[in-house]
């Protein structure tokens, strides 16, 4: 059955799949200051948000304050990931189309909790701000 704008099915809204709280991975995409601006060249900030806006929901971010790693993305787990113990997973300087397309099939597949993050996402993890500590 085709999905809706919403991405829900005729068949959810009958049978309640949505209202029973099956929240679905998503995506904040930082887009302020130095983030999706011509700070970051070569990157076609506006295809990069479509993609991800392709494969799941995305919220549009201004400053995380994590600018030394633009163009940051943060995968927040599904409520199945977040009953698993999975965290949002902060991801840096992703700045290509291969790697952007890693991140929607990842966030699509599921993402943190659900689906084994593709190795090749751990080269752009980084450290939320809040978790850093003080030197």
């Amino acid at each position: 059955m085709p999905a809706t704008p919403t991405g829900r099915t005729p068949d959810d809204a009958r049978n309640g799949a949505v209202a029973r709280g099956s929240v679905p991975c998503r995506v904040v995409v930082c887009r302020d200051c130095c983030c999706g601006s011509p700070k970051v060249t070569g990157v076609d900030h506006t295809a990069q948000v479509e993609r991800l806006r392709a494969a799941v929901q995305v919220r549009v971010s201004d400053c995380l304050d994590v600018c030394e790693h633009a163009n940051v993305i943060v995968v927040q787990p599904s409520a199945q990931g977040r009953a698993a113990g999975a965290r949002p997973v902060w991801l840096g300087l992703v700045n290509d189309a291969d790697a952007t397309e890693d991140v929607a099939a990842w966030a699509r597949a599921g993402g943190p909790g659900v689906a084994p993050c593709p190795d090749i996402l751990d080269l752009y993890a980084i450290t939320p701000p809040r978790r850093r500590t003080a030197l």
